[in-house]
């Protein structure tokens, strides 16, 4: 009887344990499937939303979509600048908030939210976890952004620019205004810019996106482009051309070339003959050998020297000086022009001279002269610069109004043992140099005295006397054509 008893109870509590143990497994797989049930609650929650603890640039993206995070990202975002760069690679710089141009995180969110969360959440549980996405799109208000895409500058005067092939003039010559060529495509360089934004290209070359292109040229646009071209040819070749003018070359410049030109009525451009040629006028020419003849000639003119005895004295060219053979010379230029470019040849073209000087040049009497000073009655001949003789003279009697007349002239002949006669003498000399008609330098062997006063009362006839020794080295060291420079 105890033993049943004992039995009864012992199966009792082994009831009572099943149903315990049948409760904690009906315990645990309730939490186990709500768990379950939570976590895939939230793993299908976290697919279109930021799982906890995430953090990109800076923004707290937990529990967000992909649209709020891009608006804060993008609000966290400075405004900064973009440029677009022309044909000629100049950069020009548009205001991201005046175009209303902003950074588009949405596709680098989508991707970040495909790989990041979900299954994932838990993770970042033990940890909160930061990104940084960089920027590689910008959306943008397409309105305002043409406004101020055509505000540029260059896209302005794009649109400012009229069609057509233009000879234009300047102070320089001529230029070519080519209004066809590299014309920008204003609509292909809109699309070219929103589609680089789009690219996250903040630096858009508008020539690499082959924005630019050319229109056909008109039968005038083509007229202009022959004008031109020969404009070019004409110009080099006269540019090739230069004068040898002793000690300086002149050049012929783009600006002559431009004047040798025959010019239409009004415009001033050049145009083509009946023969498809560019015209040459004369008088222009003309003109030019003119100028530079006006520049270099001293014939007949006058001229600052500095006298030995240190003063500057006023001189006029008598039969000395240099004068260009206009006629020759203008002939020679349009013969030039109107040839081949090597027509003239390759060295500076030596001109020629009605009047040559011993020395061409703008200085034409050079180092190497015969100074007579008549009021100190003192003759001077300097060689390259140095002086190679110094002696007293007698010239013209000035108290019976003989005196030696002024003047740059030159020797033009050298003789031995002449008789000079006159209307009333007859003078043998040993060595004679005349410088002006009748009037030359000699030596005096009848006179004992040279210098000082002799000329006012007992000077010559109008001719240099020189004492007989000093004669002799002038004659040897001085050629026929030396300057010879007379004043008082």
């Amino acid at each position: 009887m105890v033993r049943h008893e004992g039995l009864v109870q012992a199966g009792m509590v082994l009831k009572g344990m099943k149903k315990l143990i049948r409760f904690l497994m009906i315990f645990l797989s309730g939490g186990l499937a709500l768990g379950a049930a939570m976590f895939f609650a939230l793993a299908m929650y976290y697919r279109d939303n930021f799982p906890v603890n995430t953090w990109i640039n800076g923004v707290y993206c937990t529990g967000k979509t992909v649209e709020q995070v891009n608006e804060e990202l993008v609000r966290a975002q400075e405004a900064s600048t973009f440029h677009v760069v022309d044909a000629d690679g100049a950069s020009w710089e548009i205001d991201m908030s005046a175009a209303d141009v902003r950074p588009d995180f949405t596709a680098d969110l989508k991707q970040y939210l495909k790989q990041n969360a979900s299954f994932y959440w838990l993770e970042n549980l033990q940890q909160p976890v930061e990104s940084q996405l960089s920027v590689n799109s910008y959306a943008a208000d397409e309105g305002k952004l043409r406004e101020c895409f055509d505000a540029l500058p260059f896209v302005a005067a794009e649109q400012e620019r009229v069609q057509g092939v233009f000879v234009r003039g300047s102070a320089d010559g001529y230029y070519l205004q080519d209004d066809n060529s590299m014309r920008l495509d204003q609509e292909k360089a809109f699309t070219y810019l929103k589609d680089c934004l789009s690219k996250g290209q903040t630096r858009i070359d508008l020539a690499e996106g082959d924005c630019y292109g050319n229109v056909p040229d008109s039968d005038a646009d083509l007229e202009q482009r022959r004008i031109w071209e020969q404009i070019c040819e004409f110009t080099d070749k006269c540019c090739r051309l230069a004068y040898d003018m002793g000690t300086e070359t002149v050049a012929i410049s783009e600006r002559d070339a431009a004047d040798f030109l025959e010019k239409q009525p009004g415009s001033g451009i050049p145009f083509l003959d009946e023969e498809g040629k560019l015209a040459v006028s004369e008088t222009a020419v003309r003109e030019w050998v003119e100028h530079l003849a006006s520049e270099y000639d001293t014939w007949e003119t006058e001229r600052e020297f500095e006298a030995t005895r240190g003063e500057t004295v006023t001189v006029k060219y008598v039969t000395y000086g240099t004068q260009l053979d206009m006629e020759a010379e203008t002939a020679y230029l349009l013969g030039a022009l109107g040839g081949t470019p090597d027509a003239a040849g390759t060295l500076p073209h030596v001109p020629s001279y009605s009047h040559q000087g011993y020395v061409r040049g703008l200085d034409d009497i050079g180092g190497t002269y015969i100074e007579i000073d008549m009021t100190e009655q003192k003759m001077y001949y300097y060689e390259e610069g140095e002086l190679a003789l110094e002696t007293d003279v007698v010239t013209g009697n000035t108290g019976r109004r003989m005196g030696t007349p002024q003047g740059i002239n030159f020797v033009y002949a050298k003789q031995r043992n002449r008789t000079l006669r006159g209307a009333d003498y007859a003078s043998f000399v040993k060595y004679w140099m005349p410088v002006k008609g009748n009037v030359g330098i000699h030596d005096a062997s009848w006179r004992s005295r040279f210098g000082g006063q002799i000329y006012k009362t007992n000077g010559s006839h109008g001719c240099i006397n020189t004492p007989s020794g000093k004669m002799s080295e002038l004659y040897e060291m001085v050629e026929v054509g030396t300057p010879v420079v007379m004043f008082y």
